[in-house]
């Protein structure tokens, strides 16, 4: 008897005492809206495609997320929802728009643990929460990790003159995810008062979106920007080749032109009949990276300003690069390489300085991917660093070991192109993704980045120093300290020139 009721405390402290114990081996965990069943694994349980909010199809195209229907007979969890309705820029085109879910990976071990939810990249356009495997990550920093799918493109990010307050609905959809986690992160054993919530890329301009929406205030406690803020800019061709000059965010009246457009372009004169049209009728028109609309209730003021302000959700934060990020972009551009041409389709009269502040020499892609890492990226990173400490304890890091895996885009670097630290490398020192494989250096290094970014999910600081005059922690197999991001990426040449 004794022993049988240390095994029921045991279960129930495992999956957060919610009122009746559940018994682990079963992966059963009752949520606010049903019971769901797992997967149960040596050192961890997965929960997977559970629904936070409902379907946004037909008439709750272009509204805010809305509540699920309650289920009462367990609902599978072993497999992950649907990714969103998106085009092919990624390789994995959907036009499913019933993808309103998230996964869960929760470890085996006792207590009450932090929590961290993962905005996925892709600018807004592409990818999925399931794409990014998250046993290390709660395993060895003992949290749990939480991802999810959120409206992507037009369908996220659309802001018609007739849809008040539209223009972020993916935003919302991960406002009304974060809300999921703070009713039931406790049956999963996670804290609801400790929750980090963190991305890259497309999910770091996205953690900017949160930590400047006053809905979004007291959904989390802290935030991680992983290659991504809100001052980052980019010229034609800057983030993806072909694609025009751009930025996170788009203001109501440029987003309410594009949406006429859009409808005149599909033969719409007003949103119901754009409600009529299948989904294939938006995906197949691909724009590259998605800017979230501001001057809406979701984002007032264009997030840029709500730093220099002071007006955002103050809590700690990480916030960093990639040694190399403009080299993934710079990798992509055809032959012939036309070095002068790219600069002066991105900087106009500019074009010249830039050449002669990165000269061609023996590698002209190499000086492109340069300019595009200093100037789209790493001092754009800078600069909200700057600001963000003025207000809240601000931790500024940047990846830096140019040998990691190229994984999937092996293909894409031209032969004998180095790709160094470029843009998304970083991802397979926390999660594990398919064909990135680490050696056990680089293993070493994802263990040291696991530690530091739980530390921090748990603590608030990941044990380096707050920002200061451009420092930042630097994580390359040779070297993990402080190094100076505003000499290294020449800032002050990129200030100098607007």
């Amino acid at each position: 008897m004794r022993k049988r009721l240390s095994l029921l405390i045991s279960a129930g402290l495992l999956l957060g005492l919610t009122g009746v114990a559940q018994a682990a081996d079963t992966g059963l965990v009752r949520t606010d809206s049903g019971p769901v069943r797992g997967t149960v694994l040596a050192d961890h349980q997965q929960y997977q495609g559970i629904p936070y909010a409902a379907p946004p199809v037909g008439e709750l195209r272009w509204r805010s997320p809305q509540p699920v229907t309650p289920w009462t007979t367990p609902r599978d969890a072993s497999q992950p929802g649907p990714a969103c309705a998106q085009a092919a820029g990624a390789g994995s085109p959907s036009t499913n728009e019933d993808c309103l879910y998230l996964n869960v990976t929760t470890p085996s071990r006792h207590g009450r643990k932090p929590v961290m939810v993962w905005i996925h990249g892709g600018g807004n356009s592409y990818l999925s929460g399931a794409g990014f495997g998250t046993s290390r990550l709660a395993v060895q920093g003992d949290v749990v990790v939480v991802t999810i799918n959120y409206r992507l493109g037009f369908f996220g990010f659309f802001g018609h003159p007739s849809l008040p307050d539209s223009g972020a609905y993916g935003i919302e959809d991960q406002q009304a995810a974060l809300k999921w986690v703070q009713r039931n992160a406790a049956a999963f054993g996670g804290d609801p008062r400790n929750v980090t919530v963190f991305g890259e890329s497309g999910g770091a301009f996205d953690v900017c979106a949160h930590v400047t929406s006053p809905l979004s205030r007291g959904l989390f406690q802290k935030a991680i920007a992983q290659s991504g803020g809100c001052s980052t800019t980019w010229g034609a061709n800057g983030v993806i080749h072909g694609k025009p000059a751009s930025a996170p965010w788009i203001s109501k009246s440029t987003a309410q032109n594009d949406a006429v457009a859009l409808s005149a372009q599909l033969g719409c004169s007003d949103v119901a009949c754009l409600r009529s049209l299948p989904a294939s009728a938006f995906t197949a028109i691909d724009r590259g990276a998605t800017p979230v609309v501001t001057g809406n209730r979701v984002l007032p003021v264009n997030p840029v300003d709500a730093l220099r302000a002071g007006r955002f959700n103050r809590v700690p934060v990480i916030w960093g690069n990639n040694r190399d990020e403009g080299r993934l972009t710079s990798a992509t551009v055809p032959e012939p390489f036309d070095y002068n041409g790219l600069l002066e389709q991105a900087y106009g009269p500019k074009a010249t300085t830039i050449a002669a502040e990165y000269p061609a020499g023996d590698s002209a892609r190499l000086a492109y991917g340069a300019v595009l890492t200093d100037g789209v990226w790493a001092c754009n990173q800078l600069t909200d660093d700057k600001l963000l400490s003025r207000y809240t304890p601000t931790y500024a890091y940047e990846f830096a070991d140019r040998t990691a895996p190229t994984g999937w885009f092996k293909d894409m670097f031209p032969a004998g192109f180095p790709a160094g630290a470029a843009h998304s490398f970083d991802l397979a020192y926390f999660f594990d993704i398919p064909m990135f494989d680490l050696d056990p250096a680089q293993q070493r290094l994802a263990s040291t980045m696991i530690r530091d970014w739980t530390t921090f999910a748990r603590t608030g600081n990941p044990g380096w120093a707050t920002y200061r005059a451009g420092y930042v922690q630097e994580y390359s197999l040779g070297h993990i300290g402080q190094v100076n991001g505003l000499t290294r990426h020449n800032c002050s040449f990129w200030n100098s020139i607007g």
